[in-house]
């Protein structure tokens, strides 16, 4: 069942909560859309009750298993196990919206920033949340602030977490390394910290 139908989501973390975030940033007229490491491509099936054609890709054959598991009643969705940074079978310049949730710090930023631009169409947005790294005193406290938060939110959604299986690595870029570099290899990008220990980075890729 897609949770496109109103049904609430089979869990909660950290990524799903700022799933509305990801939403909320599709653009007017979105045809095509990709989501870059999928996993279990639940953000995939949100995306696919309001835009025409999605595609899900991971590099992990269990996550794109589960996925297709998933959207198995959602003909709009398609899912591809590929590594994007490579695959042949994505295609440059031909999403009108690339998402990616937790997955940029998995790789080395700025050839990935630069990966996901080259298969933007003109005039489409990037959409990126992530992760960084405490580097400053007013880092740990903002963190911190997200600490309570976290466990009212959890409690309220059950305890349920997931998917599993899913892989998890930790970040080496720091809050100011990660702005920095969004401003140098993706201009006019929109920076943007969150509570729970997430950013968001939306670009628009200039039509010429």
């Amino acid at each position: 069942m897609s949770p496109s139908d109103g049904s609430p989501d089979p869990y909660w973390n950290h990524n799903v909560h700022y799933h509305r975030l990801v939403l909320d940033a599709v653009p007017d007229g979105c045809a095509r859309a990709l989501d870059i490491g999928c996993g279990d491509g639940l953000l995939v099936r949100k995306l696919a009750g309001r835009i025409q054609e999605v595609t899900g890709v991971d590099r992990s054959a269990e996550m794109i298993r589960l996925a297709r598991e998933g959207g198995a009643q959602v003909p709009n969705a398609t899912f591809v196990e590929a590594d994007f940074m490579t695959a042949d079978g994505v295609a440059a310049g031909g999403h009108d919206l690339i998402t990616a949730v937790a997955v940029i710090h998995h790789l080395d930023f700025v050839a990935a920033a630069g990966r996901m631009a080259e298969l933007l169409a003109p005039g489409g947005r990037l959409v990126i949340v992530g992760l960084a790294s405490n580097g400053t005193p007013l880092d740990w406290i903002i963190s911190g602030a997200g600490v309570p938060a976290a466990r009212i939110l959890a409690r309220r959604r059950g305890g349920k977490s997931g998917p599993p299986g899913m892989p998890i690595e930790d970040t080496d870029m720091t809050w100011r390394e990660v702005r920095r570099a969004a401003r140098d290899c993706l201009p006019g990008s929109r920076f943007r910290r969150h509570l729970l220990w997430r950013y968001s980075l939306v670009w628009d890729k200039p039509r010429s």
